[in-house]
Parts: structure tokens; C-alpha cells; sequence
């Protein structure tokens, strides 16, 4: 069996579900630790009180993300994927029969931390987003150049480093937009909260 095409049949069928529901949905891609997490945190802290908001989480182990979530104030269900690095469309379509997501809501799925597998698996979502921080080097765009053509936004997070690392916002961009030249950025912090409002109001476009 095509492993691919099994999983693209399912997020074919995915896609129906949310958009029969009016939910837009947001697969949150990176390598770990460039933030994701964080994002979320701020972002449901802040649009919580106008909009649904429902988060799905993938891990290899713990459940200690869906748990920051919950606390933010939006529901959450984990998955843990054991030995796998990426979440899948029948994964996604398993924790919806655990989670009744409400219409016109906003769903966020934050995928494993990886770079490389979570390119190759359409889950159903309207908008792919990778996370990258200024902390990793300006060069992931051509290391991992299928997740960057297959995005549709490249948040570059942790800008409050800028002063103290070697990291040139210009060439991140330049080398992404070589392989995908509709991609759209945002820069910002989600500790500092510098630009996240760049990002609200890029969520509010898409509704």
C-alpha cells in the first residue's frame, strides 16, 4: 500500500470535515524548541475572549504541551507518536472523534518537532506555517527546502536574540523565497510579544 496516497485520501477527507465546519485549521510546523509552544500560548491568551479555539498536539512522548494549552485556555488532546517524527491525516482523524471541534473555530496542530517528515504528510489543513528561531542559522531553508516550498508562512521567532547571535534575517528570507516565492513572513518574539500582533492580524485575513 502507498503510504502517501493512503494518507492523502484521509486528508482529502479532513479538509471535507473542516470545511463543512468553517474551521480553519493550521499546521505548525519547525524543528523543537524554535518556540511553537509559546506561539500558541500567546496567541490563545489573546483571542480566546472573540474566537473558538481548539489545539491538537504532537509529540513522541509526555503530554506537558496540551497541558501549557489547556492552561492558556483553549482545549487540547495529545498525540504521542512513540518512535515516529511526524503526525499523519489518520492520526489527526482519530483525535477529532475525541474532540468536537465547534464551528467557525480556529484549530491549531502542532506537529513533532522536524523538519523533514512532517513536509511530506498533508493532514487537511488550509494553511501549512513553519516556525524557525534566529537561534538555528540562517541556512534552514536549504537544508530543509520541501518544508519551506510546502509552507504557506515562515514565522521567524525569538527576534529579541538578533543582537547575539550570527543570524541574517535578509538571507533566511532570500533563501526561502528561491524556493518558494509566495511564501509570506512574519518576524517576531512571542516572549517579548514584538510582532505578534503582525501574526493576529494575519490569522484574522485568513478567517
Amino acid at each position: 500500500m502507498d503510504i502517501l496516497s493512503e494518507n492523502n485520501r484521509l486528508a482529502e477527507r479532513n479538509r471535507g470535515y473542516f470545511e463543512g465546519k468553517q474551521v480553519l485549521t493550521l499546521n505548525m510546523v519547525s524543528s523543537p524548541g524554535s518556540g511553537k509552544t509559546t506561539i500558541l500560548e500567546k496567541t490563545i491568551r489573546q483571542l480566546i475572549s472573540a474566537h473558538k479555539i481548539f489545539v491538537i498536539e504532537g509529540d513522541q512522548q509526555t503530554t506537558r504541551d496540551a497541558e501549557r494549552i489547556e492552561k492558556s485556555g483553549a482545549p487540547a488532546i495529545q498525540i504521542n507518536t512513540g518512535s515516529g517524527c511526524h503526525l499523519d491525516a489518520k492520526m489527526i482523524h482519530n483525535a477529532l472523534k475525541k474532540m468536537e471541534v465547534e464551528n467557525d473555530a480556529i484549530l491549531f496542530i502542532e506537529n513533532v518537532g522536524n523538519l523533514v517528515c512532517p513536509a511530506m504528510f498533508d493532514l487537511g489543513e488550509q494553511k501549512r506555517v513553519v516556525v524557525i528561531s534566529v537561534t538555528e542559522g540562517d541556512d534552514k531553508p536549504m537544508k530543509y527546502p520541501y518544508m519551506f516550498q510546502s509552507s504557506n508562512l515562515c514565522i521567524i521567532n525569538k527576534t529579541d536574540l538578533l543582537p547575539y547571535v550570527d543570524f541574517s534575517v535578509e538571507s533566511a528570507i532570500k533563501y526561502a523565497r528561491e524556493l518558494n516565492p509566495n511564501l509570506e513572513f512574519i518576524l517576531m518574539s512571542a516572549k517579548t510579544g514584538d510582532g505578534m500582533q503582525g501574526w493576529y492580524d494575519w490569522l484574522e485575513k485568513q478567517r
